[in-house]
């Protein structure tokens, strides 16, 4: 069910989508096509995808160790797991089925932390290049950003203050004791890896639109592409609706740069395609490999 569901939407997304111009696609795309350029793409990538496998082959180790083969396995069906779930949230799920029950609590707050992570690391680039990106276009006024920050530092102190107040045995200073408990060096990993992974799929992005004749400034591109993902990673969804909330995003902030409209939906569907589509191809393996074992 999992994965004849995933292979629908992604064809129904793909198919039904009526701003997909596919005869524009393919002008441009023969007029700029480029093994190397497509390679250098498909690397990217692969690379994006490995970085999250390494991040969870390196916290996974607090439980028990894992080789990157397996941390492969359980990354891609997770994904495929989580596509139909908000915000992926199946993939926690996904990823406990491959450990013992005992550690069920372990692997959703392995999960969390890998996941908050890449979250942290999409803000603080977001917040950067929002600026950047409002210095040079006035989108909203300096007391609007004051209040932001505002708002930002009361919300911060809000949690600080409340750090004991427990909910159902719950209270973010034993979050914080729990978090204390992984050895620092996985954590400096999981940062590190995680930045490596921020710079890769952003500046595939970059590349695309490069590859599109877009011609901009490589920082006034770069802070264009970090406000979307940090905008729409904001809003709550679907994985298999990735593309239509990033698109969305996108087309306001390079609508002011003065990008056509449909290279935008056609770059943020290629990220999808190239990020969420083909890894869900394989962990689709993965995820009828799995239910196989369980049932022999």
């Amino acid at each position: 069910m999992i994965v004849g569901g995933a292979f629908y939407f992604i064809y129904n997304q793909l198919a039904n989508n009526d701003k997909l111009d596919w005869q524009k696609f393919i002008v441009l795309f023969k007029k700029n096509q480029s093994v190397s350029g497509i390679s250098f793409i498909l690397l990217l990538s692969v690379l994006n995808r490995y970085f999250e496998i390494l991040k969870w082959q390196n916290l996974s180790q607090y439980i028990h160790k894992i080789t990157v083969a397996e941390s492969t396995k359980q990354v891609l069906a997770a994904l495929t797991a989580g596509l139909f779930t908000p915000n992926g949230v199946g993939e926690y799920a996904g990823k406990a089925l491959f450990f013992a029950k005992k550690d069920t609590k372990k692997v959703i707050f392995l999960n969390l932390i890998c996941n908050g992570i890449q979250m942290i690391l999409t803000v603080i680039f977001g917040i950067f290049g929002l600026l950047y990106f409002n210095t040079q276009f006035h989108v909203i006024t300096s007391q609007t950003v004051l209040i932001l920050f505002g708002i930002c530092f009361l919300l911060f102190g809000i949690l600080f203050f409340s750090k004991k107040i427990n909910i159902k045995g719950y209270s973010i200073e034993k979050l914080i004791h729990k978090i204390n408990e992984i050895p620092k060096n996985i954590h400096q990993r999981n940062i590190i890896l995680g930045i490596c992974r921020y710079l890769v799929f952003s500046h595939q992005y970059y590349f695309l639109f490069l590859a599109f004749d877009v011609d901009l400034p490589y920082l006034t591109l770069m802070s264009a592409i970090s406000s979307v993902y940090f905008l729409a990673s904001s809003l709550p969804t679907f994985q298999f609706l990735d593309f239509a909330v990033k698109g969305s995003v996108a087309v306001y902030f390079f609508g002011i740069l003065g990008v056509n409209e449909w290279i935008v939906i056609f770059i943020s569907t290629l990220m999808w395609f190239l990020n969420v589509v083909l890894p869900v191809v394989i962990g689709s393996y993965y995820v009828l490999n799995f239910k196989t074992k369980e049932l022999a």
